[in-house]
């Protein structure tokens, strides 16, 4: 058999193709992205970028009530939104199989929140599975679908941001094509109103313990024993790599690649071995709380915490006291913190913002970055979409002096996900709200992927956009305009002009991201050494292409996209042309 060397979310990928699965709908979030873009390569499987995770989840039952085997995936917070159907779905049960995968990310390497997905499983009372590697991605994903059609449950796959984005060898195999299963029309089991639900809750429960009974067995949960090893682990996922890393063969192992419901002989029984068995689990203690609950004396977060990711260091200290050798180095690394993209067309709207001393809602994407210093320019950040609605919600309450003081900024991909329903309340309510759609022509911050704004589809065939500006005034938005955030002047004018509307209105800041293939640049711009003051007015949007060397402003050729901003800017002339010295 061949062996690549894949991705986690690769692997996940062709665990999905090898099953047979049909239909494909999610949307973008790092770190669970690259599964669906690697399914679109795929010519025979059908995927889509859905408007929001909500949508994809429900395209996915609907894929797998009408006999296919279907699949959506979303980092950790789109399970949020996603909840609703998903819930539903516990109840319901499958035709085809049915997977939703979730990627959690401990550390927040680019999420705001921590949560941990292994209560939406509990909750929701659905079975979820954890790899450990990319081998039991592609396993995990072909057997998630064996086990959503043998209990008549859409199954979870957790990730995590190591998992998704680390690479281990694969073994390759060939698809199989699963027929379709038969539609047959059944409100008793899809016809989730009171008097079918309450008879579907008893069939869950049992099914759940169904499912128990064969976790105590299955081959996914693995023993690993060493002799004279006096301590037991109990782990699942990256931080089994973690543990086995760290701790050798200084201790046995219980590997769970099943988190919910999790079997309990098995623990109880490779517990009764050891003196002290410890639970190795990122973010909540799940599987320390399961132990417990069953009597079975376990340490865990007491030792661990709660907080970030793991490492095999971490083990190491807490487990066994000993510190692992690492190499150090004496030199000063200067700190790189994240930053808007040279050329970044939302620079100019956030730099017009703070100038105005506006009070700003933020939303999820790029622009969040218009928070860092020196733009400086949002107050807040909750979800996608909130931007929006959290405008409504804090004019309301201040009255219509805070109302002429504040805009919402939103991106064009985030209004598409939940920010349409924000501006209808808006309308409806009599809001006098100021919303500024960051129109950048993609989804930027998860690596551009097409959205319903774009014209194009996942497979980047040519389909209908959505039309921003009559969208904005079917809903009641009589105020609509365009502005390019590359022209300082003009943004400014439309910013004073609309917050002082006792109505709600819409800015449109259109201009596409400045990293787009598809996107021609003008000449890079120079500094006039000698006109330069060293003023720094340049310096103030916080162009990583800028900077000052020897009291002046240098730009960096290589970065510059001579988007012509920071040379609106300086009142010396001193930033023009290539033909500069």
């Amino acid at each position: 058999m061949k062996k690549e060397l894949m991705l986690g979310n690769q692997a996940v990928a062709r665990g999905l193709y090898e099953a047979g699965v049909t239909v494909v709908s999610s949307y973008p979030g790092t770190p669970s992205t690259e599964i669906t873009e690697f399914i679109s390569t795929y010519d025979d499987i059908y995927s889509e970028w859905a408007p929001n995770e909500k949508v994809a989840v429900e395209v996915a039952i609907g894929a797998s009530i009408g006999g296919a085997r279907s699949f959506a995936a979303m980092k950790h917070v789109g399970l949020n939104v996603a909840a609703d159907p998903l819930y539903t779905a516990s109840y319901t049960g499958v035709n085809g199989g049915l997977i939703v995968a979730v990627a959690d990310d401990p550390g927040m390497h680019s999420s705001q929140n921590e949560q941990d997905s292994r209560h939406h499983a509990i909750a929701s009372k659905l079975m979820m599975l954890e790899p450990a590697d990319s081998q039991e991605c592609k396993d995990f994903a072909k057997i998630g679908f064996e086990l959503s059609e043998k209990f008549d449950t859409p199954v979870l796959l957790r990730l995590t941001t190591r998992i998704s984005h680390s690479r281990s060898l694969v073994t390759v195999e060939d698809r199989v094509e699963p027929a379709l299963k038969e539609f047959e029309k059944n409100p008793q089991k899809y016809v989730m109103m009171p008097a079918m639900a309450i008879k579907r809750h008893a069939i869950i429960e049992q099914r759940m313990l169904d499912i128990a009974d064969w976790a105590e067995t299955a081959d996914i949960n693995r023993v690993e024993i060493n002799d004279g090893a006096k301590i037991g682990v109990i782990a699942a996922g990256i931080c089994y790599q973690y543990a086995k890393e760290a701790l050798g063969d200084k201790a046995s192992y219980l590997k769970l690649g099943i988190v919910n419901p999790m079997p309990v002989k098995l623990i109880r029984d490779f517990a009764e071995k050891f003196d002290k068995v410890y639970v190795i689990e990122e973010l909540d203690g799940i599987i320390e709380t399961h132990c417990k609950v069953n009597g079975i004396d376990v340490i865990g977060k007491e030792l661990f915490g709660y907080l970030g990711e793991f490492s095999q260091r971490i083990v190491a200290e807490k487990i066994l006291g000993e510190t692992k050798p690492s190499v150090a180095t004496d030199l000063e690394i200067p700190p790189r913190p994240p930053v808007l993209c040279a050329g970044c067309p939302h620079r100019g709207v956030f730099y017009n913002l703070k100038k105005l001393k506006l009070n700003v809602s933020g939303d999820i994407g790029c622009y969040t970055l218009g928070a860092l210093q020196p733009l400086g320019a949002i107050d807040s950040c909750i979800c996608m979409g909130a931007s929006v609605s959290a405008l409504h919600g804090m004019n309301k309450a201040r009255g219509d002096e805070f109302a002429a003081n504040s805009v919402a900024v939103i991106g064009d991909s985030t209004f598409i996900h939940s920010g349409i329903t924000g501006i209808i309340d808006i309308a409806y309510n009599k809001g006098i709200s100021t919303v500024i759609v960051l129109d950048n022509s993609i989804t930027g911050m998860t690596g551009h992927q097409q959205n319903p704004t774009t014209g194009y589809t996942i497979k980047n065939d040519p389909t209908v956009a959505v039309d921003l500006e009559a969208l904005a005034k079917a809903v009641g938005f009589k105020r609509v305009r365009v502005v390019d955030p590359y022209n300082l002047a003009q943004t400014e004018q439309a910013i004073k002009e609309e917050i002082a509307q006792k109505e709600p209105s819409m800015i449109i800041s259109r201009r596409p991201c400045a990293l787009l293939k598809t996107v021609k640049h003008n000449p890079p711009l120079k500094v006039d050494a000698d006109k330069c003051k060293g003023c720094k007015a340049c310096m103030k949007i916080g162009c990583p292409a800028i900077s000052m060397r020897d009291g002046k402003a240098v730009i960096d050729f290589t970065q510059c996209v001579g988007c012509d901003v920071c040379k609106q800017m300086c009142k010396f002339d001193a930033i023009c042309g290539k033909e500069a010295n």
